[in-house]
């Protein structure tokens, strides 16, 4: 009877393909870190080694199972790995958060599904192609980011929010007049209450020619203004 050989992978090959997975998912980790987002270094390094070690488990680690009785079990190598696709969404909704209107972590997410992709590719000993990705996700990560952000700053309106603070007894309407007086769009409005102060939030698009220090300064002109700044 002939038997099939069952592919096995030794130590050293073990480890490096671990390690190659680690320096790659860091990589993209690091530019993360660097940006403080709710996943960084540590979590996208972790994530692209699992995802090699569970693509090593279930190509390698069945080897005695597989070759025991009288003949070479045949079985899907893929059958754990292909469950990272789907498992890693789990993680990468917990990177995404909702602030008011703002959505944040959805390019974080992002990382973390393609550094799994990364430790996967780099588990199943494709390092080139594990390599090219890795590049192309540092290079949309920062040029690619910097480059979208002047294209398309020219053809998009500024916006941002407005923070102010004003007395407790006072209106936010003033303020509202004077941001529809500058031309800007106004897209949402919070106010609150906290002791003797009143926070209004507003988020506003600005037209072409005007900027968002010209806008905090003509606001803090307005009457019972306390203070007054612009977020991103």
């Amino acid at each position: 009877m002939l038997l099939l050989e069952v592919p096995s992978l030794s130590l050293g090959d073990e480890i490096l393909r671990l390690l190659v997975a680690a320096g790659l998912g860091g990589a993209v980790g690091l530019e993360r870190e660097y940006r403080e987002r709710e996943a960084g270094f540590r979590t996208h390094m972790l994530v692209a080694v699992g995802s090699a070690l569970f693509t090593i488990a279930s190509a390698y680690g069945f080897h005695d199972f597989l070759v025991s009785g009288d003949a070479v079990v045949r079985a899907d190598p893929t059958r754990i790995a292909a469950q990272i696709v789907t498992g890693i969404g789990f993680l990468g909704a917990g990177a995404i958060i909702r602030q008011g209107l703002a959505v944040r972590g959805l390019t974080t997410a992002a990382t973390l599904w393609v550094v799994a992709a990364i430790g996967l590719t780099t588990g199943a000993g494709y390092y080139s192609a594990a390599i090219i990705t890795t590049l192309i996700a540092l290079f949309s990560l920062w040029p690619l980011r910097v480059a979208s952000h002047v294209v398309m700053g020219r053809f998009r309106p500024e916006s941002g929010r407005i923070l102010a603070q004003l007395p407790a007894a006072e209106t936010p309407a003033p303020l509202v007049e004077e941001v529809e007086r500058l031309g800007a769009r106004l897209t949402a409005l919070e106010v609150s209450h906290e002791g003797d102060r009143r926070t209004v939030l507003m988020d506003v698009a600005l037209p072409a020619g005007v900027d968002a220090p010209d806008v905090i300064a003509r606001l803090a002109d307005v009457d019972q203004v306390l203070e007054i700044r612009w977020t991103d």
